[in-house]
């Protein structure tokens, strides 16, 4: 990619921030987006609830990418921090869609965030882009998520959807709450430990947002997933391989509905998710091993 400027809202959280880190690293201006007033060159002011963004700032920009949302695994799922989770990322998409859309030099590329939590729980079927969005709060929450979206493509903006997976890292997300578990020997398989986990390591993650915005060619969703997703008892068993400790201990499905309320039903979930256009279009995994991945982060 030639020097290019990039626009970024969620820069602060994990995705966000190592891509950002990523693209200076290379030589490319990074514009962050900010709820606050701009302290720093290169901050343009948003506000998702309010629906209201510096569209001035993001003139000029080749890419804007929008992987801004509250947690889904921070809290409990309370009525209160469900309409969170859905406003910060619905509204949000949507003010910076239709930002993108009025500009008067519309960004080449608008790179949303989505996740793998569309396709609900598929059990031991594997399931592709093309697959029908499951039933529930997630499922729901991504196909209106994907929907705000439309406003850029329809301005003929080149849009690219990412449906991440659990993403292997140490520093946030899902993942990053079961290194020190794991690292003090207190890891072990969730449930039965039989619910496939499609995941990818922070690196290929990166990588592959990096080559969704090179390439004019590609639009339309993408599944953010290693070809060969693995069980909870697997990944668990890998855990301990490269931490060297033992995974004896479970926690019972009845236990951690008990604690996480709805939220236990997307970690007892099986979600055996390919990423068959992303394959399909040259992108080369640096990490698709489990150890690998593991070692990485």
């Amino acid at each position: 990619m030639q020097r290019s400027r990039i626009a970024i809202a969620g820069s602060s959280g994990l995705i966000g921030g190592a891509l950002a880190a990523s693209l200076e690293a290379e030589g490319h201006e990074v514009v962050r987006l900010v709820r606050r007033a701009p302290r720093e060159p290169g901050e343009v002011r948003w506000d998702p609830e309010r629906g209201s963004v510096d569209a001035a700032g993001l003139e000029g920009c080749d890419a804007v990418v929008n992987l801004a949302g509250a947690g889904i695994g921070n809290r409990r799922w309370t009525e209160s921090y469900k309409a969170l989770i859905r406003s910060s990322r619905v509204d949000g998409t949507r003010t910076l869609a239709e930002a993108v859309a009025g500009l008067d030099r519309p960004p080449r590329v608008f790179v949303n965030g989505s996740a793998i939590g569309l396709y609900g729980d598929t059990g031991d079927r594997e399931v592709d882009e093309s697959a029908p969005p499951g039933r529930g709060f997630l499922p729901e929450l991504c196909v209106e998520w994907e929907a705000a979206a439309v406003p850029a493509q329809r301005a003929g903006v080149r849009t690219v959807w990412v449906r991440t997976g659990l993403v292997v890292s140490r520093r946030g997300g899902a993942w990053g709450r079961l290194f020190p578990l794991f690292s003090a020997g207190l890891g072990g398989r969730l449930g039965d430990g039989r619910q496939f986990w499609s995941y990818i390591s922070l690196h290929d993650e990166v990588a592959a947002i990096r080559h969704l915005l090179d390439r004019d060619d590609l639009s339309g969703a993408f599944n953010l997933t290693v070809p060969r997703p693995l069980t909870n008892r697997e990944i668990t068993a890998a855990m301990g391989r490269v931490l060297r400790r033992p995974t004896v201990l479970s926690v019972p499905a009845p236990v951690l509905r008990a604690v996480l309320g709805e939220l236990s039903g997307d970690v007892l979930g099986s979600a055996r998710v390919l990423p068959v256009r992303l394959l399909e279009s040259g992108f080369v995994f640096a990490f698709p091993d489990v150890e690998d991945a593991i070692r990485a982060a």
